[in-house]
């Protein structure tokens, strides 16, 4: 679990590509306007929901097997009860770490990903930790 400051940063730093699963077009949802943040920071973002073919002007992809390029970080939307399967498709893809966000709690799939060698994150919104560690 990556839980320094310094860990989380050198993940921030040395990403390049963001997959954000549960990504939404809704405006009063965080995970659209947080996929627009990535993006403006200069990360490579997509927005992954099975739901739209678009969000944000962004091609929207059914699952992360459908992803042409290796995410460096798979930024998990999704209620706690539903992200094995994420993590599943995650390890699969060969994706390099996870970031569940504020509120997204799952010990048994975070063990899952470190165990498959994946980095993890858990509990933390990552707009939040990008605004205080890189700025």
């Amino acid at each position: 679990m990556l839980t320094t400051d310094q860990e989380v940063k050198h993940l921030l730093a040395t990403s390049k590509t963001i997959a954000v699963v549960g990504a939404s077009p809704k405006p009063w949802r965080d995970s659209g306007s947080i996929a627009e943040f990535l993006k403006e920071k200069g990360y490579k973002v997509f927005p992954v929901n099975p739901q739209y073919q678009e969000v944000l002007g962004m091609k929207c992809y059914p699952d992360l097997a459908s992803i042409p390029e290796r995410i460096d970080i798979v930024n998990i939307f999704r209620n706690p009860d539903n992200v094995e399967p994420v993590i599943d498709e995650a390890i699969a893809a060969g994706a390099g770490s996870v970031w569940m966000q504020l509120g997204v709690v799952n010990q048994a799939a975070a063990e899952k990903a470190e165990k498959a060698g994946l980095g993890v994150v858990m509990d933390l919104c990552i707009a939040v930790e990008y605004r205080m560690l890189i700025r």
